[in-house]
């Protein structure tokens, strides 16, 4: 049995999970999560993180072990790991730091396994179009919805990160939209801010506001409708120049997807987009899974290219 360890980095956490790349699925007696604060220094985040690693693999126990993938948010150099964090806001103390290094140094392993990176909005596309909702389609787009807005393009199981059916970059967070970007009116922040302009009231985001749908609140209920609706306006011209088969929807955001979703597939079919829409089947392990792959040499060697790119 050949195994790599795939792992989701966020903000605030790590998780890690063994997947077997023969059989094609995540060992879930293997999930680790652990709370890792990304402001703390270099020195402090490399310690959270081995420390859930060995967890991780420890659970995994004696098979043996191709590799570490990881699902990072940029802005990173995901082909010589390391990170780009000059105007973050996150990870901060690992702007300029060959993170591949510093984390074999506290991982410490006597025979040293290969450490690779890549985007985490990429990851999760992957994972969704290896074992997930997205599989068995040549053109997927895979979307994170929450407190920042991912998305990437991937086809025939491998990202699109430029050429002239993507987005530059291959991902659409920075486009511009309406009186700002993308990232600003499809996270949490959209919910709270457009609430606040019709009410007055301030919420904590779109699960509260979910809430207050059930009890009868129109305003709320019309929040959801027009975020369904802008969403759709801005990805129909994307769905139609990628020629997507496929879109998933994933992330915190997508739990209430009964109450944009119709106002955006309204949206989408008023636009000649008849690109399926599905949520995520593998939701929180997607990334795990999507970054994992890395470790398959065959699948290497197609998306090692790419790194350089995202």
């Amino acid at each position: 049995m050949k195994l790599a360890i795939g792992v989701d980095i966020g903000g605030s956490h790590i998780t890690c999970a063994a997947v077997d790349l023969e059989k094609e699925f995540l060992l879930p007696q293997t999930i680790t999560e652990a709370d890792v604060d990304s402001n703390m220094s270099a020195d402090k985040i490399f310690e959270g993180w081995a420390k859930a690693l060995h967890i991780c693999i420890e659970k995994a126990g004696d098979a043996e072990l191709a590799g570490i993938g990881f699902g990072m948010p940029g802005p990173f150099e995901y082909d010589k790991g390391i990170g780009r964090f000059e105007n973050n806001e996150k990870f901060y103390g690992l702007n300029g730091v060959n993170v591949a290094e510093g984390l074999a140094a506290k991982l410490n392993f006597e025979k040293p396994l290969p450490l690779r990176f890549m985007n985490d909005a990429s990851a999760f596309a992957l994972g969704e179009a290896w074992q997930g909702s997205a599989a068995g389609y040549e053109n997927s787009v895979s979307i994170t919805l929450g407190t920042g807005f991912g998305s990437a393009f991937v086809s025939n199981g491998i990202p699109v990160v430029d050429g002239e059916t993507v987005p530059e970059l291959g991902c659409a967070w920075h486009l511009p939209y309406k009186e700002g970007m993308a990232d600003n009116y499809f996270s949490t922040r959209w919910y709270i801010k457009r609430y606040h302009e019709l009410t007055g009231e301030t919420v904590s985001g779109a699960k509260e506001l979910e809430m207050k749908t059930a009890s009868g609140d129109n305003m709320a209920k019309a929040v959801f409708e027009e975020y369904g609706s802008n969403m759709g306006e801005f990805f129909s011209p994307w769905l139609k120049k990628f020629g997507a088969n496929i879109l998933v929807i994933g992330g915190n955001i997508a739990k209430g997807y009964k109450l944009f979703g119709p106002a955006f597939e309204n949206k989408l079919e008023e636009n000649g987009v008849d690109t399926v829409i599905k949520l995520s089947k593998l939701k929180e392990h997607a990334a795990v899974i999507g970054s994992a792959r890395m470790l398959d040499p065959v699948f290497w060697e197609k998306i090692k290219p790419v790194l350089p790119k995202m």
